[in-house]
């Protein structure tokens, strides 16, 4: 906010303008990086909600991919992206394969994305209590 700003200031925005520039620049900035960025991840989760997970299956891979080779924009995505979520776009991706393989009764599969999670990232507690739910019915 504050460099947006420092570019309205410089631009020669009227000082009393300057909050209601900052706040559409935000927004704009804001919906344009969550919509082209995890473009992967939010058609995947289109997907999800209509229940086609065999179909969200390759977008979370896709997104899993994207955010690995390009860790930076998930490491600093207050920034790159404006979003204050708590867990990363890797982890999530991790998650929802898990959770699309599970929805397709390949309960196998569910618990190897699960325990990847695990791996890389310990305190997910989604992954914890799926595992304990798949093991409780015996996968």
């Amino acid at each position: 906010m504050i460099l947006i700003g420092l570019i309205c200031f410089l631009s020669g925005v009227k000082t009393d303008s300057i909050v209601l520039y900052m706040s559409g620049i935000y927004l704009g900035l804001g919906l344009l990086l969550r919509y082209t960025v995890p473009s992967h991840h939010r058609k995947g989760m289109q997907l999800v909600k209509k229940q086609d997970y065999t179909g969200a299956i390759p977008l979370f891979e896709a997104s899993y991919a994207f955010f690995t080779r390009k860790s930076w924009i998930d490491e600093y995505r207050y920034v790159t992206l404006l979003s204050s979520s708590r867990m990363c776009y890797r982890e999530m991706a991790l998650c929802n394969i898990a959770f699309c393989y599970s929805q397709t009764g390949e309960g196998q599969r569910a618990t190897e994305y699960y325990n990847q999670t695990i791996m890389a990232y310990p305190e997910n507690g989604i992954a914890q209590s799926a595992l304990r739910m798949l093991n409780s019915v015996g996968k």
